[in-house]
């Protein structure tokens, strides 16, 4: 059905031609819905093509008749079933009906279709037959796709493309984030993990985890790689047995704080997360709490716990006056696991928390007798008084 959209020339770029309307300069075209839309067959489509040793793989189509020569993009579609149903649809839009598509860009489409047919790493180099078409859509001024104007072209076949592994290596994340009701429920407001100092894989923070439940990412962002608890590898930890899954989320039966551990690994192209659920004990260590022998987890040291998200830790009383600058300062630390305290320590200076990770020795805080630190995780926040 054709349909009289008199804002579109305001949207549709290319608009400048007039319809052939020569009585009426100020007409406004007719958008037709295209009918037909053809994606050519190559004519190399028959013989062998290998796109490790190609830049390109050209297709021409026709262009799609919108009643005027309307802006068009195309997408190329992939697959490698007839019918197209498990197709990808590879992002780059092309504004011409001669397509050069990149041939690696191909290739990783293809890599992910034959991973998701149970292909592995060690299959490849595979020569398979290939399906496409093209998604042509009328285009505004921004280059946004007008709605309702898409269409679908023919399915035509390549039948012999060669191609080797074309997908990067998974690594771990060189960053995590955890999100909960701690943090507002907000991933602008999650909590940086931080890493164990002398690991690239191993990641601490103080959360609150409670019945509603907490989840963790690679970015500050709901983009569809958040880790809930159908994403753990394994649990264990202190606290191991009260938590549990709340519709995809880490939850647990008692709300409380928590020594969450991240131990993160590699395997085939799945990165595991083996998660610790800790008692969440802060430490003061050394001179400030009188120990002249640097004791782990002197209960001299031992803070008390909030008992709620948004409260501080709170230290005991320092026992031994610390001058900080060159000599020593209070020092501070949660325990993980393997792992000496200095590589999860922090201080607090000008009021934030400031963790070592994976830096060096950090800057020296003095404390006076009968002093305490306070520390809110939440907010990343604290003080010494």
């Amino acid at each position: 059905m054709n349909k009289i959209i008199k804002s579109m020339l305001m949207m549709v770029v290319g608009l400048g031609l007039l319809t052939a309307c020569s009585d009426d300069t100020d007409s406004n075209p007719t958008v037709v819905t295209p009918t037909k839309f053809v994606l050519n067959t190559p004519a190399a489509a028959n013989q062998p093509i290998d796109l490790t040793n190609s830049t390109t793989v050209n297709l021409t189509c026709s262009q799609p008749d919108y009643g005027f020569p309307a802006s068009t993009g195309y997408t190329v579609q992939v697959s490698l079933k007839s019918d197209m149903s498990d197709s990808i649809e590879i992002a780059q839009v092309f504004s011409s009906v001669n397509i050069n598509l990149d041939a690696y860009t191909l290739a990783s489409a293809l890599t992910q279709l034959e991973l998701s047919e149970g292909k592995t790493e060690q299959d490849f180099p595979l020569v398979s037959k290939v399906y496409l078409r093209l998604k042509a859509q009328m285009l505004t001024s921004t280059n946004s796709p007008v709605p309702g104007t898409e269409i679908l072209s023919n399915v035509i076949s390549l039948d012999k493309v060669m191609f080797e592994f074309s997908l990067p290596p998974v690594t771990v994340p060189e960053k995590l984030y955890v999100m909960g009701n701690f943090t507002d429920g907000k991933w602008d407001k999650a909590v940086e993990m931080v890493m164990v100092n002398g690991t690239t894989n191993v990641f601490w923070a103080m959360v609150y985890v409670d019945a509603d439940g907490i989840m963790f990412n690679s970015a500050m962002a709901y983009d569809g790689n958040e880790v809930g608890y159908a994403g753990l590898n394994s649990v264990s930890g202190d606290l191991a047995s009260q938590i549990k899954d709340n519709g995809g989320k880490i939850a647990s039966d008692k709300p409380q704080w928590t020594l969450m551990v991240v131990s993160a690994s590699v395997s085939g192209r799945t990165i595991l997360y083996d998660v610790q659920f800790l008692k969440p004990e802060v430490w003061l260590m050394g001179p400030c709490i009188g120990d002249k022998d640097w004791k782990e987890q002197n209960p001299a040291g031992l803070f008390s716990v909030p008992a709620d998200a948004k409260g501080s830790f709170e230290s005991p009383a320092f026992t031994g006056a610390v001058p900080g600058g060159d000599g020593d300062g209070v020092r501070v630390y949660v325990k993980v696991p393997g792992y000496d305290w200095w590589k999860s320590e922090f201080i607090v200076i000008s009021g934030k928390i400031v963790y070592r990770g994976t830096g060096g020795d950090q800057q020296r805080v003095a404390g006076s007798v009968g002093q305490k630190m306070y520390l809110n995780f939440a907010t990343g926040t604290g003080e010494i008084k």
